[in-house]
């Protein structure tokens, strides 16, 4: 474990500002390593949104503008770059084209109906389960939601193992998919799974153990129909991923 590939795999999937220098040494190449770190940097961020949160609602904003404000503090410690994965693919997958015409469409930088579709429903499913959520003690909401994010970034190591690259050359889902080892897709699991039982005890593990289920079946879908994953898909997994932890805890 080191501590430089943490710093690098943080500075390529948050937007938390890290000195570059405390990366030296790692290359682009390389970041596929630093899958294990994944649900260390869900925590941090996890940690980050959680504590924003609960400062504005416990401060007199109440608890929907404190969930709105977790919610938005995700996105904004991300820079969106998993909501942007999201809508993309929404697009892609919904248009009913060919597998080459739905991976052109997941490639338009501009946002389709179903792409929006999908940001709007994500956005206001998240907060009103965060809402739901709300009646647990601050301590104990402040733990599930920091788990949140790790379960969901754990998760999309499922959709990077024993995967292919849906596009033909290059991109920046080429460095984690189809590229990790058994060793580190099983190490990122545990991490994850450990991470969420300290914080939140039986109950995380159930709703994590259905975000992993979920995801995976995600993923599988959207490689019968792309062929593949790409970089969007990853991101679209990791939306899934909170999104389906946040609504298990309610069952659970």
């Amino acid at each position: 474990m080191s501590l430089n590939m943490l710093v690098a795999t943080m500075r390529f999937i948050t937007r938390i500002p890290v000195p570059e220098k405390w990366a030296d040494g790692v290359e682009f190449s390389q970041y596929g390593k630093g899958v294990p770190y994944f649900p260390i940097v869900g925590c941090i961020v996890g940690g980050i949104a959680a504590f924003v949160s609960l400062l504005v609602s416990q401060s007199g904003g109440g608890i929907y503008i404190g969930a709105l404000t977790y919610v938005l503090a995700l996105a904004f410690l991300t820079g969106g770059f998993h909501l942007d994965g999201l809508a993309d693919t929404c697009d892609g997958l919904f248009s009913a084209r060919s597998r080459e015409r739905m991976l052109e469409i997941m490639r338009d930088s501009r946002l389709g109906t179903h792409g929006g579709l999908a940001l709007v429903f994500c956005i206001l499913i998240k907060t009103f389960a965060v809402v739901s959520l709300s009646h647990y003690p601050v301590k104990e909401l402040f733990a599930l939601l920091i788990c949140a994010p790790v379960a969901a970034r754990s998760a999309m190591v499922l959709a990077m193992y024993r995967q292919r690259y849906a596009r033909a050359g290059e991109g920046m889902g080429n460095i984690y998919i189809g590229q990790i080892s058994g060793f580190q897709a099983a190490t990122t699991l545990i991490i994850g799974a450990l991470l969420v039982v300290l914080l939140a005890g039986s109950r995380g593990l159930i709703a994590i153990l259905v975000t992993y289920c979920v995801v995976y079946g995600v993923a599988s879908f959207f490689r019968r129909q792309l062929g593949g994953q790409t970089g969007d898909t990853l991101g679209a997994s990791e939306e899934v991923g909170e999104l389906v932890f946040l609504l298990a805890l309610l069952w659970v």
